[in-house]
């Protein structure tokens, strides 16, 4: 491909199949008045001295207040704070309304909640592209091992786990009687050893990705519905969303209007054939069951999820 004629929407899906963390960088303005952007452009740079890097958009409304500062901080971002992210990724005027947040060098907001932070001082602001690359010299930092990060894939946000390459299993009984009758453990062994054939099959039979078949399958069952109410369900911030939608109209699935979503009657087409798909998936999950054992499964698992609702 000639990058003289760079589709610029591919592009950007290409360097989504990057996973990264979510950040919120923290400083304060010439007034005095806390600023902050959520970024997933954040990096290490050196160990000695200790450097970090992010890049913000030149379109940014913090933009000089950012190319200008002498201090800012990075807030990783926790799996429960997919709306902190949002809030700070949004063009809101008061981003830190209602937001816990204490004083770091040179007066940054320091989330109260966080993944890790780093207190920085600016060590060079270089130009890059349409963006500026600002690297800091950690001054301070602090983590916490008990919080895991938030993830950023694909389009939409996400959470680590451990392969399940690496806790691999030739006997029931080889990771021991308590782990292996543990809720917790066994329903996310069950997750990691029978989704990885599913996605495939979908894009295979049905030229969707993940994030595409959740769009389908939530317009499918609840019928026309605003983006606001639907980015939240699929995991997806709204810019994101709509980077998705885009792809989506392109293959007629879809038609926006309004800022409400609505299936063509191609998308409902395809969102029937692959839920059928999916239902033959679940069968073959479910073929140690008998019927009743597996209803008793399902009731069981909705319960467990409303009581943590």
């Amino acid at each position: 491909m000639s990058m003289q004629n760079l589709d610029i929407r591919d592009f950007r899906r290409a360097l989504s199949q990057f996973p990264t963390g979510v950040t919120v960088i923290t400083t304060r303005d010439e007034q005095g008045e806390p600023v902050g952007v959520t970024a997933s452009s954040f990096n290490s740079v050196s160990i000695d001295p200790p450097l970090i890097l992010w890049s913000i958009d030149k379109g940014a409304h913090s933009l000089a207040t950012f190319e200008n500062t002498e201090f800012f901080a990075v807030n990783v971002l926790s799996r429960d704070q997919v709306e902190t992210s949002n809030r700070f990724a949004s063009r809101g005027e008061d981003k830190f309304k209602d937001v816990e947040y204490t004083q770091g060098v040179g007066d940054s907001p320091l989330l109260s909640d966080y993944s890790a932070q780093f207190e920085c001082k600016t060590w060079a602001v270089y130009e890059g592209g349409d963006h500026l690359i600002l690297v800091g010299e950690v001054i301070d930092y602090r983590y916490r091992d008990s919080n895991l990060p938030l993830v950023f894939t694909r389009g939409s946000y996400s959470v680590s786990s451990q392969h399940p390459s690496t806790v691999t299993y030739e006997k029931p009984d080889q990771s021991g009687a308590f782990i292996s009758d543990y809720l917790l453990y066994m329903l996310r062994e069950s997750y990691n050893r029978f989704s990885a054939d599913l996605y495939p099959l979908l894009q295979a039979k049905g030229d969707v990705n993940p994030e595409e078949w959740r769009i389908l399958a939530m317009v499918r069952d609840r019928g026309a519905i605003t983006l606001e109410a639907l980015a939240p369900i699929v995991m997806q911030p709204e810019v994101a969303l709509l980077q998705t939608i885009d792809w989506m109209v392109d293959k007629g699935l879809v038609q926006l209007q309004d800022n409400t979503l609505a299936l063509l009657p191609e998308g409902r087409r395809r969102a029937d054939e692959l839920l059928a798909l999916a239902k033959q998936h679940e069968a073959q999950v479910l073929m140690g069951l008998s019927e009743e054992q597996s209803l008793q499964l399902k009731n069981g698992l909705k319960v467990i999820m409303a009581s943590h609702a």
